[in-house]
């Protein structure tokens, strides 16, 4: 580890620690250059998930999406198939104060493939709005439903991204609304693009499953499509 005195001013190292507080308030000491980026100190195995997200941070909320993979299960032919759909994930901390969130107090809905389909095809004066029972199909349906809506800012010049959490057991119903500029909406749609297929799995499959470019001796053939092998699979 290199010295803190390297990194102040050749004026502040004779004047002990005044000189140090100095530097501190003025500007002048640099910790980033005190801490180490080489490869070998970083620890590649400390954790095989990654995880990246975009935020958005205004004054009465957050909002935050994040890519959620699929879950493949394996097949005893010894492929593997998807045995849950991925998501992309949003998520929401309502603000406590200036630039102050309150990450407990969060709330999440997951966009399906279609849904996120929904978002990337939104016009300029379009809006779209999604209901999830997270609790469907269970003996707890009905107790929390959520609801989701973009609807535009007008003028072409952004969307408000609202959230309702309607809670029957607790007797609370949440309301948070973030707006999100044109300029963070083109984000949202470049990286939901970009994540579509991904979680969807279909990124696995093309990968797993890699075409052999034909060689010279033999010429490709081309299979005409039988429309029942659609249905067999």
């Amino acid at each position: 580890m290199l010295r803190l005195s390297r990194f102040l001013p050749s004026t502040s190292t004779s004047r002990g620690v005044t000189g140090l507080k100095d530097a501190l308030w003025s500007g002048s000491l640099t910790f980033k250059h005190a801490l180490s980026t080489s490869a070998a100190n970083v620890d590649e195995n400390a954790s095989a998930k990654k995880f990246a997200s975009y935020t958005v941070f205004k004054g009465k909320a957050a909002l935050s999406i994040s890519p959620i993979l699929p879950l493949f299960t394996k097949l005893e032919s010894g492929g593997s198939r998807v045995n849950r759909n991925g998501s992309v994930m949003l998520t929401f901390f309502p603000a406590v104060g200036q630039r102050k969130y309150d990450y407990t107090k969060k709330q999440l809905f997951a966009l399906s493939p279609t849904e996120v389909g929904s978002l990337i095809s939104l016009g300029p004066a379009e809006s779209c709005e999604f209901f999830h029972d997270p609790s469907m199909k269970s003996s707890h349906e009905g107790q929390v439903k959520k609801s989701l809506s973009i609807t535009p800012l007008g003028s072409d010049n952004g969307y408000f991204v609202n959230i309702t959490v309607l809670n029957n057991v607790q007797k609370t119903n949440e309301r948070l609304s973030v707006p999100v500029t044109k300029a963070e909406f083109a984000v949202m749609r470049t990286a939901l693009s970009f994540a579509l297929p991904h979680i969807m799995g279909w990124d696995q499959a093309l990968s797993t499953h890699p075409q052999s470019a034909p060689t010279s001796a033999s010429k490709p053939r081309f299979e005409r499509p039988n429309p029942d092998s659609e249905w067999d699979r």
